[in-house]
């Protein structure tokens, strides 16, 4: 299963992100792709505890929903909804200028998987508690899914 704890996924996901740009078209959903590279930003800052969602988490998605978002071998669904801190034009980031967007999710890419972390995952707003390895194997399949949107 792919993971960012591995250099190989991550450098896939670094060469995919390296191909998004202004001409990137959506092939599902509703973002733009500045909104998609914004949403990815507000995901890692969620998950490194430096912007706030509510937990929107129950029984069934902590379990159920979980293991099969993060073990299971099927992509994730399209139109899956987000927490409104992370979506476009609620409580997400808006796009500001594409390169400097990109650049930014790479830096905050770079501290997610970074050994020793400088800070403390926070639990999934729907997944609730996650381990480290839960974690990068979320972070691989959330990019995954965004790219695959565009393209890439």
């Amino acid at each position: 299963m792919k993971t960012l704890a591995t250099a190989e996924d991550k450098a896939e996901i670094v060469r995919r992100l390296g191909t998004i740009g202004p001409a990137s078209e959506r092939q599902w959903g509703k973002m733009t792709v500045g909104e998609m590279i914004c949403h990815l930003s507000d995901a890692f800052r969620v998950a490194m505890s430096e912007k706030d969602a509510k937990p929107v988490s129950n029984m069934f998605t902590r379990s159920v929903m979980k293991w099969f978002a993060l073990h299971g071998t099927m992509t994730w669904p399209q139109g899956v909804s987000t927490v409104p801190e992370c979506e476009a034009g609620k409580g997400g980031t808006p796009p500001a200028e594409l390169e400097r967007d990109l650049r930014e999710l790479g830096e905050l890419l770079e501290r997610f998987v970074a050994r020793p972390r400088t800070f403390a995952f926070a639990d999934h707003a729907i997944f609730g508690k996650m381990s480290d390895a839960e974690w990068l194997r979320w972070g691989y399949l959330h990019m995954d899914h965004h790219l695959r949107q565009f393209g890439a």
